[in-house]
């Protein structure tokens, strides 16, 4: 009876698996993608979907790529997309880009989150991907630069990338990209000596720009610089010639503003000193009465001096009324 009972149990378990595991099993086993009963035990304890994990290894094993149920249950389980990886493994070896499983898992971890994924960039690693400098999504629509004869030459530009898978990981971005071919152009605009030059020989932008190597420690490989379009803006350098002639004149305004200030200060510390010695004089003028009292008192002075001294100031006072009214009535006669 117990080897009964310890028989039927094992039936029951084995029923048990076979119900729960027998269809993926088989069909991975006819697939030529065999896995143990142990992996699916493992995870089903793992709590991963065994229908996702069994059907990648077989999708990766018919492309000839060998990956085992553990590397696919490991991706898994730090949150990684194992369909995707497996998808961009398949297309790389259809393209013959050698691309190994870490790699893939790490580029996938990599682009989570962002509005990328492993199979796009390996796409874009197969198939080039063009970018327009400056963006159309930007406020800008034209990468301007300043040639030395001070004219101002307007340019567009696509960039052909692919994927560098090597580097993706860690690598720059797009607007790395975007950002040091904008700098390229408005550098080399800059080193021409004129915009006839940059008209007649646009492509000497892109071949300076390319020369540079933008894309080192980026996630993309430049294939090619095209400048889209060029355009001649304003006349920067007689504008900026006009800018410091006004700035000039506004200096030497505020300059004779400052001398005109001092020439008032001293007019009007000069008429300050002028009524201040006419002051000086009304005060010495008013000694003279005082005086000439002191002298008549001290005997100094005499009725007969001070008659005379009058008679002389009068006699003055009427030749020079009689000298002004001459000259206002006839100013061309010669005086007598």
């Amino acid at each position: 009876m117990i080897g009964f009972g310890i028989l039927g149990l094992i039936i029951l378990i084995l029923v048990i698996l076979l119900f729960e595991f027998g269809k993926i099993w088989l069909r991975a086993l006819v697939s030529g993608a065999s896995v143990t009963l142990k992996d699916l035990v493992a995870l089903l304890l793992r709590n991963i979907p065994r229908k996702l994990i069994v059907d990648a290894r077989i999708a990766a094993v018919k492309s000839g790529i060998p990956v085992t149920i553990d590397e696919l249950s490991t991706h898994y389980l730090a949150r990684g997309n194992v369909a995707e990886v497996i998808q961009a493994l398949i297309n790389a070896r259809k393209a013959n880009i050698d691309l190994s499983f870490d790699k893939t898992c790490a580029i996938d971890l990599a682009t989570k989150g962002t509005e990328k994924n492993v199979v796009v960039a390996v796409h874009t690693s197969i198939n080039p991907e063009v970018i327009d400098v400056p963006t159309k999504a930007g406020s800008k629509r034209t990468i301007n630069g300043v040639a030395k004869d001070g004219i101002e030459i307007k340019a567009n530009a696509r960039v052909t990338v692919r994927t560098n898978l090597a580097t993706f990981v860690g690598g720059a971005t797009e607007e790395t990209i975007i950002a040091r071919v904008g700098e390229g152009i408005v550098s080399s605009i800059g080193s021409e000596q004129s915009y006839k030059d940059v008209l007649e020989n646009p492509d000497r932008i892109s071949k300076n720009v390319l020369a540079r190597g933008l894309d080192s420690n980026t996630a993309f490989e430049i294939l090619s610089i095209d400048i889209a379009d060029v355009d001649v803006g304003e006349n920067i350098g007689a504008k900026l010639q006009a800018d410091q002639a006004d700035s000039n004149k506004l200096v030497a305004q505020a300059q004779a503003e400052v001398r005109r200030a001092a020439a008032v200060a001293v007019e009007q510390e000069m008429t300050a000193r002028v009524a201040e010695m006419q002051a000086k004089v009304v005060e010495a003028e008013a000694q003279v009465p005082l005086a000439m009292a002191e002298a008549f008192r001290s005997g100094n002075l005499g009725i007969m001096d001070y008659y005379r001294m009058k008679n002389l100031a009068a006699d003055t006072d009427m030749r020079s009324k009689i000298a002004s009214s001459d000259k206002s009535s006839d100013p061309g006669k010669p005086k007598t």
